[in-house]
């Protein structure tokens, strides 16, 4: 497998995968560089496959072979190039080596720590491999869910919001938030709450564990200037959220018992709430309603960091959800943006759809997005309170592939 990438001076570049092009903007070439190898090597990974990069930039080109396990080789290092007919080298000058690329280490300090050594396997036969004293490298599959455990385990600057939406109803929307702050709360630390913006009877209270309270989002927007106010403390959360004690996150419900009109967020309402969870939380995620015309959803959006659509295979939920990202791209840029590089979380709902069913909303929603991510059928996630540990291990696996696509947005 081959890849190739074209580095401009001003440091922004064009790397090709699979005959799909994939703009870096520009930064610096050493960056540039750096970010060229990080994806190479996450698409080696996920194939299983070295892959062999050939790189242009001002200073010439290269060729290296990048494992799964990030590991590089110079394709003939010891070779350099014979100088153009009719030009000559002086007498007594050294033909510079082609540069390799720098590790992230190298780019960012004069002192190069020792390499953190690699884990043994601890999956299938290579594990008992290991185990018997066999020295013996992790599988591509382990591999990949190492790095995918390690992009969701990173924490950021600042608060990440991630709306999760599709303007249809009953298209997954809820058990996606919960599975993804459960990912990366159970990963990543304490810090992720996850909240029910949408008034009209949202569910996410339904699908999680209730504390020893009925607090709902208007409690909190209620009390917002004692909250917002230099005297409220962290423990004072407790009133407010529902704690999911295996999960690790807090939830902030609406109340699904009551009518819209009486539990109606405004714009304002949602900027208190992301300044709330700025100050108490590192991740916020939304779970939003179906009506994207509503100034609350606008106000979403815009205060969004990372889109997910959630939709399922049925095709009307699918085509909610391609609706929601044309009507993002014809909008500003931001909001371009945030469909081109949303993430498509697909909930096989329906244990009768086929392959083909599948398949077909995924290669539809490929060209329209960043990631498509596929949760397969699990009873666990039908009804009732869902819990990451009641999940098979093939939905966990997918929920993983799901939070680490998030992650790779920030």
């Amino acid at each position: 497998m081959s890849a190739t990438a074209t580095i401009e001076t001003d440091g922004s570049a064009i790397l090709n995968l699979d005959g799909k092009d994939h703009k870096i903007p520009a930064t610096n070439v050493v960056t540039t560089r750096l970010r060229i190898r990080e994806l190479v090597t996450e698409h080696a990974a996920r194939t299983g496959e070295p892959q062999t990069l050939v790189a242009h930039d001002e200073t010439g080109s290269w060729d290296v072979v990048i494992h799964p396990d990030g590991r590089t080789e110079t394709v003939n290092p010891f070779e350099v190039p014979e100088p153009a007919q009719g030009t000559s080298t002086p007498e007594g000058a050294v033909v510079p080596a082609l540069a390799p690329l720098p590790s992230r280490r190298e780019a960012r300090s004069f002192l190069v720590p020792n390499e953190a050594p690699e884990e043994p396997p601890q999956q299938g036969f290579r594990a008992l491999l290991s185990r018997a004293g066999i020295k013996i490298k992790p599988s591509a599959a382990e591999t990949s869910e190492r790095q995918d455990k390690m992009h969701v385990s990173q924490h950021w600057p600042g608060l990440r919001v991630v709306t999760v939406a599709n303007g249809k109803g009953g298209s997954g929307k809820t058990p996606a938030v919960v599975n993804l702050a459960s990912m990366f709360a159970r990963l990543g630390g304490a810090g992720v709450l996850a909240a029910d913006v949408n008034p009209f009877r949202g569910t996410l209270g339904w699908r999680t564990q209730q504390g020893p309270h009925e607090a709902t989002i208007k409690d909190l927007l209620a009390d917002i200037n004692h909250v917002l106010g230099p005297g409220a403390l962290l423990a004072e959360m407790s009133k407010y959220v529902h704690h999911q004690t295996a999960d690790k996150f807090d939830v902030l419900r609406s109340q699904p018992h009551l009518l819209a009109s009486a539990q109606r967020l405004s714009p304002e309402d949602m900027d208190n709430l992301i300044a709330v969870a700025g100050k108490y939380y590192r991740m916020l995620f939304l779970d939003t309603g179906n009506d994207e015309s509503d100034p609350l959803f606008e106000r979403i959006i815009a205060r969004t960091d990372q889109l997910v659509v959630a939709t399922s295979t049925r095709k009307d939920r699918a085509e909610g959800g391609i609706l929601l990202l044309d009507s993002l791209r014809d909008q500003d840029e931001r909001s371009a943006r945030l469909a081109r590089e949303a993430v498509v979380v697909i909930s096989v709902a329906d244990k009768s759809a086929t392959h083909a069913d599948i398949r077909e909303i995924t290669e539809g929603y490929a060209p329209l997005c960043r990631k498509v991510v596929t949760i397969p059928h699990d009873e666990a996630m039908i009804d009732g309170w869902l819990k990451h540990d009641a999940l098979a291990p093939a939905t966990r696996r997918a929920c993983l592939a799901a939070a680490a696509a998030v992650a790779q947005g920030f």
